[in-house]
């Protein structure tokens, strides 16, 4: 398997960033509620629960805190109106970005967005104006150093349950599968007692741009900061080569 050889670059890691100016807790707070609404309360049987709920403890939010959260959603489903929106967009250079966004005001959120692109030289487009750029994959990553399995059996495990692809670098592991797919493959892997970093559909680009240009790396590097400062935004793509 070739693997991917960009993992820390695949996404513009937004849960850190959040995580350090204390946003994060509001940002999965909104997740989970819209989980518990699509696919109820019980993270056994909503996968996309119990995905958010493993975000949620990769981000150390207190267990009661998250339990508080599911219990608060389930009984006010009908007030959660909280919806997903994509933007699309290019930076300066042409890099291509994604932003996937959860808000409970579109207006907001896309004079924002828009806002986020103006100010570093870039414009939002229509969709589908970058994103057949990206593949849509499932990825998980598995930090070497909370795994003991040797590299050819995590990797023969994975396959066995599904996945597509496996790499390797000096920290971590690599996953990708179908999105489809990812729920078969994470759930083999937990059980099995794997420790996942991290499991989620992700936009992998196909491929990448480097700038060399100072202008325009500052300018990129506004656009994804005033984008981090934003509650609404839940993940920035890009296909730069950072």
């Amino acid at each position: 398997m070739s693997g991917h050889s960009k993992f820390a670059n695949i996404k513009h890691k937004k849960e850190k960033n959040d995580a350090a100016k204390g946003k994060i807790f509001t940002i999965l707070g909104r997740e989970i509620a819209v989980a518990v609404k699509e696919g109820g309360s019980d993270p056994a049987n909503n996968f996309k629960l119990s995905q958010v709920i493993a975000k949620a403890k990769a981000n150390n939010m207190p267990n009661d805190t998250i339990e508080r959260g599911i219990k608060k959603a389930a009984g006010d489903v009908g007030n959660v109106n909280y919806e997903y929106v994509t933007y699309e967009g290019y930076g300066p250079n042409g890099i291509a970005i994604i932003v996937d966004a959860l808000t409970d005001n579109k207006n907001r959120t896309a004079a924002n967005v828009r806002s986020a692109f103006t100010k570093g030289n870039g414009s939002i487009g229509t969709p589908g104006c970058v994103s057949f750029m990206f593949d849509k994959r499932g990825q998980i990553i598995i930090d070497k150093e909370e795994c003991e399995m040797e590299a050819d059996d995590l990797m023969m495990m994975a396959l066995d349950a599904g996945a597509e692809d496996f790499g390797e670098e000096e920290d971590s592991f690599e996953i990708l599968t179908a999105p489809d797919d990812l729920e078969a493959v994470q759930k083999a892997l937990e059980e099995a007692g794997i420790v996942l970093a991290s499991a989620e559909v992700t936009m992998i680009p196909q491929n990448y741009v480097e700038l060399t240009d100072e202008t325009a790396l500052k300018n990129l590097q506004r656009t994804l900061d005033l984008l981090d400062d934003d509650d609404d935004v839940q993940a920035v793509y890009h296909n730069w080569d950072e």
